[in-house]
């Protein structure tokens, strides 16, 4: 309903003042978190009540759409309750809340949440607090629940191809930076695509190596750690979770824009720390029916390479017709928001952390040169490890081309199909 509150009642002004500081109170709200998690858990035992369990979820966190004032030309804004203000204090409701199930028969309780064209007060903070509630690991060193990674494909699919409120923006950022391995995967190059996915998580069974040291889910994985396969999908509930076209909406606002660059370089450095001296994956074992000991290392260097590329892309891409106006005030927020720089070590790690530890590495300085020159950037950490590891020069340079190529075919790529 656009066009007044959840009776039909259009909000005042007054109305939605109180409403921004205390939260919506009203009884369509129905019970808190606690209710939320006694309903939902004996539902799930019950296959034929699976719609109910999904109601019972929405009717907990519902978020009614009022008007943002009673003239003409008000806008309309969602109003946060506190009892989904709640959520960001509670990381075990607010993933509850977001899990779409493996058979995503709750994905509207984050349509219900998050799928809303703005947000009344400071709700769009509080529902970004929500999803950092409900998607990250409970801390360092901790690897990703099954329902944790199936609640971040939930926001994924639900904020795909939506317009992000500014402020929700950066919240949505640290998701994907949170699962950068998951976000990376790319089936261009066949096997680790959509027909691979069983569903909106790979529970950590399915990141155990095979007998020729390979495993779909990409490289050097944590031990017990659940994965997000946001190359799923599901035609027949209409859901999907596209991580470049959400990627496409965030790179509009600075701080977004900053965490996911500086997640896709400490990935970087991550990423290369493991390699072998021939910047090979140790894992590989000779037979490997996949290719040779770098065939998926230069995949996964390629598709860093692109992400970076399309981020470059897109600023660019934007500052051309204006939806970034002023360009240098937003690089100069990107270098503020910016972490810094990250560089591997000298010398080969065997160390698997989880995910949420990638994005979360410390930087080894701050972020130096141009800080939209993605190739230099790229290059100074790449040139650094060959250097410091050894990596024979005819090695090195084939690494440094197949990445340039692919940051440039990114380029190219997004500024024809979007711009």
């Amino acid at each position: 309903m656009r066009d007044g509150g959840s009776d039909g009642r259009a909000v005042s002004e007054k109305d939605r003042k109180g409403n921004d500081e205390h939260g919506d109170a009203t009884p369509e709200n129905g019970a808190g978190a606690t209710a939320l998690r006694r309903l939902t858990g004996p539902l799930r035992a019950h296959r034929l009540l699976s719609s109910a369990v999904a109601v019972a979820v929405v009717a907990a966190v519902a978020v009614p759409l009022v008007l943002a004032g009673s003239g003409a030309d008000a806008e309309p804004c969602t109003v946060v309750s506190d009892r989904t203000r709640a959520l960001a204090e509670d990381p075990a409701a607010a993933t509850e809340a977001l899990d779409p199930g493996d058979s995503l028969d709750r994905i509207g309780g984050a349509r219900q949440l998050l799928a809303h064209d703005g947000f009344c007060g400071d709700g769009a903070r509080i529902l970004g607090r929500v999803i950092d509630a409900g998607t990250r690991a409970s801390g360092p060193g901790k690897p990703h629940t099954m329902a944790q990674a199936r609640s971040a494909y939930a926001v994924a699919a639900a904020l795909g191809a939506r317009e992000i409120p500014a402020r929700l923006a950066p919240a949505v950022a640290r998701m994907i930076a949170e699962y950068e391995v998951d976000a990376l995967r790319d089936d261009d190059f066949g096997g680790i695509g959509a027909d691979d996915a069983t569903g909106p998580a790979a529970p950590p069974a399915e990141a155990t190596l095979d007998s020729h040291g390979w495993v779909r889910l990409g490289r050097f994985l944590s031990p017990g750690e659940a994965h997000a396969t946001f190359e799923y999908g599901d035609q027949y509930r209409d859901v999907t979770a596209d991580i470049p076209e959400l990627v496409v909406e965030l790179a509009k606002n600075p701080e977004a824009f900053a965490i996911l660059y500086d997640a896709h370089r400490a990935q970087l450095a991550h990423y290369l720390e493991r390699l072998t001296r021939q910047g090979g994956d140790p894992s590989y074992r000779p037979g490997d029916k996949y290719g040779t000991p770098t065939t998926w290392t230069d995949n996964d260097l390629q598709d860093l390479a692109d992400h970076i590329g399309a981020l470059m892309a897109l600023r660019s891409g934007y500052a051309k017709d204006r939806t970034i106006q002023d360009v240098a005030a937003f690089d100069a927020s990107v270098r503020k928001h910016s972490r810094g720089t990250f560089r591997p070590a000298s010398h080969q790690l065997t160390t698997r952390p989880p995910m949420g530890d990638i994005a979360d590495r410390a930087p080894s300085g701050p972020l130096r040169g141009d800080v939209m020159d993605g190739r230099r950037q790229m290059f100074t950490v790449l040139d650094r490890w060959a250097k410091e590891r050894g990596v024979p020069s005819e090695r090195a340079a084939a690494m440094r081309q197949l990445m340039d190529d692919f940051y440039v075919r990114a380029l190219w790529l997004v500024s024809v199909q979007r711009f």
